[in-house]
Order: structure tokens, then sequence, then C-alpha cells
């Protein structure tokens, strides 16, 4: 629902959106063997071969994952993994956006999952997270419940 609702938003002031789901993709694990930096391509050819490749020619990355024992969700943690060839290639994007949903009442619950994207930021030299956004709280049939941390949106750390 929140992705939904960012690409709505950033497609009625003009953005050409595209969405891109991880649900029933063949995301294989990262071998750490290092040739995607010379070759700025995964050995593995899958699905996260052609992910990588518009993820380095987009302008801007938005990523979207509900919040699993206090982590971002698995698939995206391994499709991360997999973009080790972006580390040394002309990579095109430079703002970073993470749309997060837990079923939790504790505050510090996307803390977690912002790390995690952190870490993974370090080595992108030209990009940076400019937005987080956490919706809290979910109901069985998935919508987003009630919750006092609903649509607040964080900033580089700071409430806006």
């Amino acid at each position: 629902m929140l992705a939904q609702a960012f690409a709505r938003g950033a497609t009625e002031v003009g953005h050409e959106v595209e969405t891109i789901s991880l649900v029933g993709k063949k995301i294989g694990f990262c071998l750490g063997c290092w040739g995607c930096l010379k070759t700025h391509r995964c050995v593995i050819h899958d699905d996260a071969d052609w992910i990588v490749q518009k993820m380095k020619d987009a302008d801007v990355l938005v990523f979207a994952t509900p919040i699993y024992y206090y982590e971002m969700s698995g698939q995206m943690k391994v499709l991360l993994d997999r973009t080790n060839c972006l580390y040394t290639a002309n990579y095109h994007f430079k703002d970073i956006y993470l749309l997060t949903t837990a079923e939790a009442t504790d505050p510090s619950t996307p803390n977690n999952a912002v790390n995690g994207l952190k870490g993974w930021l370090r080595v992108f030299s030209k990009a940076k997270l400019v937005g987080h956004v956490f919706a809290g709280g979910t109901t069985t049939d998935g919508n987003i419940a009630n919750h006092p941390q609903l649509g607040i949106a964080y900033q580089t750390g700071k409430n806006i």
C-alpha cells in the first residue's frame, strides 16, 4: 500500500515510475566471488541480474518492505547483497527512500531496517537515504491499521 501510494504521488507530479515486486522472482544468494566488480554484472543470471541493471539506471530508488523480526524482508536483503556490481559501476541514482510497515507498536521497530539499508548505502558515495516512511501496524487482511506511527515520515533522522 505504501509503495502504491508513493508511486501514485510521484506519477501525479510528472515522474516516470516503474514498480518491481520481488514476489515470485528467482534471486539466488551472492557467491562472494567479486567477479561482478570487474564486469559490472553478476555472474549469476537470474531475476536479480536485470533488476540490478534497472537500479543502476534509475534516478531515484525506493525500497518498500515489511519489517520481519526487526529487519527488512529476506528477499530484499538477498537482492541488496546482489548489488555488489554497482559499487564500482557508474550508477545513476542519488536519492533513496525506504518505505516500511511492521506489526508492532514500539516506535524503535523501523530503526533496524533503516540501519540495515544505511549499512548497504555506505559503499555508494553518490547516494544517500533522503526519506523513510514507517506505517506501523497491519490488520490480518493486509491493511494498515490505525496506529500512532501511521504516516510519520523521517528524513535524515528527523520527523518531517
